[in-house]
């Protein structure tokens, strides 16, 4: 004990002896007695609630996820929402979780520290999509939500993200205020609570049910441009091989895909059901082709025109299409936006429905190759800073002042959202898309691959890659943070044989946006990269993006610019 420091050692000795823990939670740490690294790492600081949110591994400290981080992050959630509220009647959230461990007792704990709290919560009887969280809060009109989840990480962790009433994720000045809150709160005896039994009988719990599912089944649909024509002949031989991830697609996917008409889909069985493990892969997230090995091999034996891919709370989906070899490729999520950014903006303008003041939004790291396409059709295209919440603040401003129509908003991550129906990327939504794109080019007897050549041969040979460093602990914020000072403290005057034109800095707060840690360099010859710690995960990430004149041009050209700017970021030069 005696390595530990200061600060650790005292949180460590009050969950140790505090009454309201519970004995399994100090048995965990009392065997963990003799390792002192472990243990720093547990308590040398709470858990950040950031502007995501919580995320982290499950366990038993205070940098760690588990009922009383939980507990203590809904009380400041709770006393935000009291304050903010002035209607009449009862302030209301609405809580989604998805299959990960822990995620209902996670989920149960937060209802009732809101219950105890005089606020209502709603909850699913069982695992529900992000999306549909964001959707069920407007659609009841709550106060807010919570959505227990950790997105595509590894099993070990979970997450716990809040949204506001327009069902959006916080963005920073609402969360730096629910983050004062939560300071505010001592981990043990500043948390309410009462029981399940106590919240019923109150009318302070509420399960949500069928009808809510329906509701938002037919609310996606409804974003459909071709239901008809796919009802009737276009989703009657397009093949598409499906899978969840373990996570809470199945259903929801399977429902609007089968409600439009779509009567080929064949769900990838071993990833079919939720399991907390994720077993049959490395990584649940449908950016990794991985993640596709199985439904690749059912693909080949049904002979599939399309697969799908959504992470374990839905929110992403990965789509991967045959070349003009009939090979299986996965589209990037670049790719896959400007698909479907082209589809459904053509269709619009063929159906004399769209807009002249039609908006695409897509963050500073996203291609601008879904830029030149929205372009094209006459849209305002609009960049925010990397999370979508950005996006739905964006649908948010246009709503309320009328000035643009929303249409498309997307990011390289895999997430996308057409329709005004929530604040949230949704998989379920985007899978819908890309199936209907897809069977309608077929009808035209192309596949997804030849249109995105024809996008290519017409916007530019537009290319992207990623990189990330993962850095975890203690130790890994520092180095984070010392590779971002020396970027910005030794900025590059040439990089890959072409000259950087432009630093743009977003921890100045650059082009009215919010303050980030992000530094992006452009270049001459029209390519640029990004350096962004992630928000969510212990990973510095590096954006790459170029345009060539051919494909090859593009390939050489992004495989130069990263090798050159990795070296460095891994001390090479």
């Amino acid at each position: 004990m005696t390595q530990l420091s200061a600060k650790a050692a005292d949180t460590l000795s009050r969950w140790l002896q505090d009454p309201s823990v519970d004995e399994a939670t100090k048995a965990e740490l009392r065997a963990l007695e003799n390792e002192p690294q472990e243990l720093e790492e547990r308590f040398y600081r709470d858990l950040e609630f950031g502007t995501g949110g919580l995320r982290g591994v499950i366990g038993a400290g205070s940098n760690r996820i588990n009922r009383y981080t939980v507990g203590r992050a809904t009380q400041g959630f709770a006393n935000y929402i009291l304050e903010k509220h002035t209607g009449e009647g009862r302030p209301s959230v609405v809580i989604a979780h998805d299959s990960r461990r822990f995620s209902p007792e996670f989920t149960l704990e937060a209802a009732l520290v809101l219950a105890a709290n005089g606020i209502e919560a709603h909850l699913f009887t069982s695992l529900r999509s992000t999306p549909q969280l964001s959707f069920s809060v407007r659609y009841l009109k709550a106060t807010g939500g919570i959505v227990i989840t950790a997105s595509h990480n590894p099993p070990e962790y979970n997450g716990y993200k809040v949204y506001n009433s327009e069902g959006g994720q916080l963005v920073p000045h609402e969360a730096e205020k629910v983050i004062s809150y939560i300071l505010e709160v001592d981990t043990f005896d500043g948390v309410k609570r009462i029981s399940q039994e106590e919240a019923e009988a109150q009318g302070l719990l509420h399960w949500l049910g069928e009808k809510d599912d329906e509701a938002f089944t037919d609310t996606v649909a409804a974003v459909s441009l071709a239901s008809e024509e796919i009802a009737s002949t276009l989703g009657k031989d397009f093949k598409i091989v499906y899978t969840p991830l373990h996570g809470t697609g199945n259903l929801p996917v399977r429902r609007v895909l089968e409600k439009i008409g779509f009567t080929q889909v064949h769900v990838v069985p071993e990833q079919e059901q939720p399991d907390s493990e994720f077993s049959t892969v490395k990584s649940p997230n449908p950016e990794e082709r991985e993640a596709f090995t199985l439904a690749m091999k059912l693909g080949e034996e049904l002979n599939a025109d399309l697969l799908i891919g959504t992470d374990p709370d839905a929110d992403r989906m990965g789509a991967v299409v045959r070349d003009n070899e009939g090979k299986f490729v996965v589209l990037s999520g670049n790719q896959s936006g400007a698909l479907m950014i082209h589809y459904y903006l053509s269709r619009l303008q063929e159906q004399g429905k769209l807009p002249s003041n039609g908006a695409v939004v897509k963050t500073i790291v996203t291609s601008e190759m879904g830029a030149a396409v929205a372009s094209h059709y006459g849209a305002t295209v609009f960049n925010t800073l990397t999370g979508f919440k950005y996006i739905g603040e964006k649908m948010t401003q246009f709503e309320q002042s009328g000035e643009y129509t929303y249409l498309f908003g997307y990011e390289e991550s895999y997430g996308y959202l057409a329709g005004n129906y929530a604040r949230d990327k949704d998989a379920v939504l985007a899978a819908m898309l890309i199936a209907e794109a897809g069977a309608y080019y077929k009808a035209q007897g192309k596949t997804l691959y030849d249109v995105l050549q024809e996008l290519y041969k017409q916007f530019g040979y537009f290319l992207e890659s990623l990189e990330s460093r993962t850095l975890k602990g203690k130790d890994g914020v520092a180095q984070i943070q010392g590779i971002m000072n020396d970027w910005r403290s030794n900025a590059p005057q040439e990089i890959a044989g072409s000259a950087v034109t432009e630093i743009q800095d977003y921890s100045l707060g650059l082009n009215g946006l919010p303050k980030e840690n992000v530094l992006k360099y452009l270049l001459a010859d029209g390519s640029w990269f990004c350096l962004r710690p992630s928000g969510t995960e212990p990973k510095i990430k590096v954006y790459f993006a170029v345009v060539g004149d051919s494909l090859q041009n593009a390939k050489d050209k992004v495989a130069a610019l990263s090798k050159q700017v990795m070296a460095r970021v891994d001390g090479g030069q």
